[in-house]
């Protein structure tokens, strides 16, 4: 069999851009959005050989999405098509400076139809390092649980790294279903990325999160904090690192980068410390561009950071 570096699996939709706001009309930019199929870009720009396996529909947007993904360099082979159900949207509406407001139309999409099917086939051919979820993929329904669960059991199976962003969203599902869906799979998970309020979607209240989590079976816990920076844990070793300042645009999208920076690191078999600063660095390139994943530096460019403010490149 062959090899990825990557697997990943979930739901990408259309995504539309509004330049203000919906009610008063106006031009929508048309991209894709999803956020495993932000992490494939991010990995795929940095080079590393990654397939993103999901259902689109047999529509112009699910043919959208594939051609984004394959321009980007990911592997979509693996993907299923569901002809009876549209490829869903997202639409981000910016409200005050940074702010901005999102409006998912994804009930019923061919996205959800994502099944224990895709998961296994999305192995064929292909011995991962990595596999990729996120708790985004369970909340869509049995069909999605069902793939992410199986998913999990076949790469520990092939003896790929688990990693599980646990990105909690509430308007798909309360913190207590997430619990009792992405709890049962810790102990086949390697890494557990997740902000410092998702926490208790892993953890009861008042118990320590990171003794928890590793007495679970987890070997490194990943804390992101946004402007505020990151931290990783190991059982004996801490490292934290400080966000990178760039001027912010955009924030959707940054936590994603971040994890194909850290990822992206741990495949070049870099130490905790070069995992958080090229994830840091990742993170800090979204929020400085417009876009969930348009903005995304390829390997060249992961210095640019670093030039002084102001500098142009010639």
């Amino acid at each position: 069999m062959g090899g990825v570096d990557v697997l990943t699996l979930g739901e990408t939709m259309a995504a539309f851009r509004a330049g203000g706001p919906l009610r008063l009309g106006g031009q929508l930019s048309l991209s894709i959005a999803g956020a495993e199929a932000n992490v494939a870009i991010g990995l795929a720009r940095l080079g590393h050989a990654v397939r993103w396996v999901g259902v689109t529909g047999a529509d112009e947007l699910g043919a959208l999405v594939l051609r984004t993904l394959r321009a980007e360099g990911v592997d979509v082979s693996a993907c299923g098509v569901a002809p009876e159900a549209p490829t869903g949207l997202i639409i981000f509406e910016p409200r005050v400076a940074d702010l901005t407001r999102v409006s998912y139309y994804r009930s019923g999409s061919a996205g959800s139809r994502l099944s224990e099917a895709e998961a296994a086939a999305a192995f064929e051919g292909a011995t991962p390092r990595v596999l990729h979820v996120t708790g985004i993929t369970p909340a869509l329904g049995d069909g999605p649980r069902d793939a992410v669960t199986r998913a999990v059991a076949q790469a520990k199976t092939v003896g790929a790294t688990v990693c599980l962003d646990v990105n909690h969203r509430a308007r798909l599902w309360s913190v207590e279903r997430a619990a009792a869906t992405l709890r049962p799979l810790l102990s086949s998970v390697d890494i557990v990325v997740a902000s410092e309020d998702e926490l208790p979607v892993l953890v009861d209240p008042g118990a320590d999160p990171l003794t928890t989590l590793f007495e679970a079976g987890v070997s490194e816990v990943v804390i992101k904090r946004g402007g505020d920076g990151a931290s990783a844990h190991r059982p004996h070793l801490t490292v934290d690192r400080p966000a990178r300042r760039v001027p912010v645009v955009d924030t959707v999208g940054a936590g994603d980068a971040f994890v194909a920076g850290y990822l992206s690191g741990l495949l070049d078999d870099a130490d905790v410390a070069g995992r958080l600063d090229r994830a840091v660095a990742t993170g800090a390139f979204a929020v400085a561009s417009r876009g969930d994943w348009e903005g995304l530096p390829t390997r060249a460019e992961l210095g640019l950071l670093d030039a002084v403010p102001g500098t142009t490149l010639r």
